[in-house]
């Protein structure tokens, strides 16, 4: 069991909107950090999981919001969020956390202020690879996700089966409570 680390100052985190002359440091840091737990899985990658063209489609994409992650003016990760107002069913399209300031609880605290953020949300939906055990515990455990599907050769989804992992994919959704 890994403990969260202990950080000298307390948990502080902002949201700062993504602009466009920051977009090569968003996409260099989500291909680190999803790259990471790739290596460590299936070994050397020649290219990314996460290619720089699906990164930006996310970012640029209608009714997306994309924002960096800081804590005390350091970058530490980022996210971006598919919004529907009419079915008020929300996506969750990407998020990282940089490796080097993972488990410290910046991840749970992002996740609670993107709660927070858009409360006229009904169902968060968000999608990982199955070899990611991390996020699988992340979303189910620490964020209250349930896993509704399960992507394989037998079921499978719109992801690219090329990249690794990409033929087993698990959707997720949380569903909030409304008034």
């Amino acid at each position: 069991m890994n403990p969260t680390k202990k950080l000298s100052e307390p948990l502080k985190i902002t949201f700062r909107q993504l602009t466009p002359d920051e977009e090569d440091i968003f996409v260099r840091e989500i291909q680190t950090a999803f790259d990471k737990a790739a290596v460590e899985e299936f070994g050397p990658q020649e290219e990314s999981v996460i290619p720089r063209e699906i990164v930006l489609s996310s970012i640029h994409e209608a009714n997306t919001e994309t924002f960096r992650i800081f804590s005390n003016g350091k970058g530490i990760g980022g996210v971006v969020v598919r919004l529907n107002p009419e079915t008020r069913r929300n996506g969750l399209d990407l998020m990282y956390i940089n490796p080097e300031d993972q488990g410290f609880g910046f991840g749970q605290e992002a996740w609670r202020m993107i709660e927070a953020m858009y409360p006229e949300t009904e169902v968060w939906e968000t999608f990982t690879p199955f070899f990611e055990k991390r996020n699988i515990h992340f979303y189910v455990n620490k964020c209250g996700f349930h896993v509704v599907e399960f992507y394989n050769p037998h079921h499978p989804s719109a992801f690219d089966p090329g990249t690794p992992g990409g033929e087993y994919f698990l959707r997720f959704e949380k569903r909030m409570k409304t008034n």
